[in-house]
């Protein structure tokens, strides 16, 4: 009885695909990482149109909304500010609301600092990009090298076209003139609400969400600008607290 052999495939994997059983390039999961990166970066730093535009409707010169995106560039931050200030907020009332949304970036830093593991003289630079996007990119990535990847390709994308396009934003709003009659005025809270709106998931979010509105809208007409902000924080351990109320204690529960 003669042997049956299977025919073999002389064609093999078409050019360019890996054969199976075998990982794929090093460049190919970089292209990929690369390609990640600059599609976070470039879709939130247009927004920066948004907050310079916001900027100058609030008072601030062009050289004032430049060196925020400079310096602070953390754009929650940056729009909770001149939102404030735009309200007729304090100065230091709206800078504290903005220092403590923006101290949630401190908490990505320790978790970065251990998958990036960076050299001492790399360490300032990364710590003025861990931001919201460049972290969720970052930790997305398995390995260091896509991590390290992921996190500076984002961060470099952003921090230039968020800084260029803050520029123009408040150069366009300062060339027009009245920024409210344009309806610009609106667009820093209309960018915020974006932005974290997709952050809220869960029925505790909404909850905590829903209360800090109430809270913010209830208390405007009757404290200084900027305050009901931070007021409205307070939303969040009221939501924790009482739900640890309602959670039956070990000693309430029927034996088995």
């Amino acid at each position: 009885m003669a042997e049956q052999t299977t025919p073999i495939d002389s064609a093999g994997p078409p050019p360019g695909d890996p054969a199976p059983g075998i990982p794929a390039p090093p460049a190919a999961g970089d292209r990929q990482v690369i390609r990640d990166a600059l599609g976070v970066g470039i879709a939130v730093g247009l927004s920066g149109f948004a907050f310079g535009a916001t900027a100058a409707g609030a008072g601030l010169t062009v050289a004032q909304a430049c060196a925020l995106s400079l310096l602070v560039f953390t754009g929650a931050s940056q729009f909770a500010l001149v939102g404030a200030l735009a309200a007729g907020g304090n100065p230091f009332t709206a800078a504290a609301g903005a220092f403590f949304l923006g101290a949630r970036n401190a908490f990505y830093g320790l978790r970065l600092s251990q998958l990036l593991a960076l050299p001492r003289a790399a360490r300032p630079l990364a710590a003025h990009w861990a931001i919201d996007e460049s972290s969720a990119v970052a930790l997305a990535q398995r390995g260091r090298r896509h991590t390290r990847l992921g996190f500076f390709v984002t961060g470099a994308t952003l921090y230039v076209l968020w800084n260029v396009t803050t520029l123009l934003g408040a150069l366009g709003a300062e060339a027009i003139g009245d920024t409210g009659a344009w309806g610009l005025d609106a667009a820093g809270p209309a960018v915020f609400l974006a932005l974290l709106a997709p952050m809220v998931r869960t029925a505790r979010e909404r909850v905590t969400a829903a209360a800090a509105v109430l809270l913010g809208l209830g208390l405007l007409p009757v404290l200084p600008g900027g305050v009901p902000v931070l007021v409205a924080a307070l939303a969040a351990p009221a939501v924790l607290w009482a739900e640890g109320r309602r959670r039956p204690r070990p000693s309430e529960e029927s034996p088995r």
